[in-house]
């Protein structure tokens, strides 16, 4: 979900019940006692999946909307990254999470999609020798089966985030390629080495238990698999910052109130990213979960980062 930045010179620290920001601001790691952040709050493991779960079932039917009034589009072109950077191949058998609403998923099958369509015309150019009906009945036989076995399963833990993705894809032509499954990151209901890509966007920050996630992602890889995560991150540009700063407090939960009626939705999903490990302790943590040539990109001057690694 789209908010803002982690600022490079602010941090949220917690003093008994009352957060405020300071600066400079490391990474303020989970708070002792079984408890965990939910925004700017300290809150109880069970409460904290709850309220993100009631979160997103609220903003499920205007979550495209708010994501392109938020980042003015460019998540689009995040997004369109992410998939750049996979360059899936035919036969790939993605695993998107958190996904619910199939932006990735819908690029995915877009692109190996693509990749048939360059093959098949170029085939046909290599065949300029043959009659029109051999042609025509070669390109039929090209068509069949157009993602050449290539398949996205999209898990999400929220239902009305999947019907709102189930949505789009009826609305946009998609029905080849995709498999819509309810399910939890941090306990995914598929067996081990199955996929050959794992992906989560804007999501991972949601989970309450990030390490216990990751893990899971690393099972469900096949070996040689990879990982891929996009999500906000630590800006480096202290110009950039203070803007982006000032823009997600003053003017991302009023958008939230005047779009989607949820002015906390909103505020919460703006101070989720104060809470989030920066790039390098996040490439730490994948590192620790087992992945292997982990790496991030950053985008938009960090205000995203895509990082990546393999199951090796």
């Amino acid at each position: 979900m789209m908010a803002a930045p982690m600022r490079a010179a602010a941090r949220c620290r917690l003093s008994g019940a009352v957060w405020r920001w300071s600066s400079p601001r490391p990474y303020h790691p989970e708070p002792p006692g079984g408890d965990t952040h939910f925004g700017f709050q300290t809150v109880s493991e069970e409460e904290k999946g709850e309220r993100v779960y009631r979160v997103f079932e609220r903003v499920a039917q205007n979550y495209d909307v708010m994501n392109d009034s938020m980042s003015l589009g460019v998540h689009r072109l995040w997004k369109d990254k992410l998939l750049q950077l996979m360059d899936p191949t035919p036969g790939t058998q993605l695993l998107d999470v958190a996904g619910g609403t199939g932006d990735i998923a819908f690029r995915f099958v877009n692109y190996i999609g693509a990749q048939r369509e360059k093959f098949t015309r170029h085939k046909l150019k290599s065949q300029q020798d043959l009659s029109w009906s051999e042609i025509s009945r070669t390109y039929l036989q090209e068509n069949s089966g157009s993602l050449w076995g290539s398949r996205a399963v999209i898990c999400d833990i929220n239902k009305e985030m999947l019907k709102v993705g189930k949505q789009k894809a009826l609305k946009l032509g998609h029905s080849e390629g995709l498999s819509w499954v309810v399910g939890d990151a941090e306990e995914l209901p598929f067996a081990s080495d199955k996929f050959d890509v794992y992906t989560i966007a804007f999501g991972i920050r949601n989970v309450t238990h990030i390490e216990q996630a990751l893990q899971e992602a690393y099972r469900v890889l096949k070996v040689g698999g990879r990982f891929l995560c996009l999500e906000f991150s630590q800006v480096n540009n202290p110009l950039l910052a203070r803007l982006y700063d000032l823009y997600s407090f003053q003017v991302i939960p009023v958008l939230g109130e005047i779009i989607a009626g949820d002015w906390k939705s909103y505020q919460y999903l703006v101070e989720s990213i104060r809470c989030f490990p920066p790039q390098e302790e996040f490439k730490a943590m994948i590192e620790e979960a087992g992945f292997c040539q982990v790496k991030y990109h950053n985008l938009t001057s960090g205000v995203v980062a895509v990082h990546s690694g393999f199951k090796l």
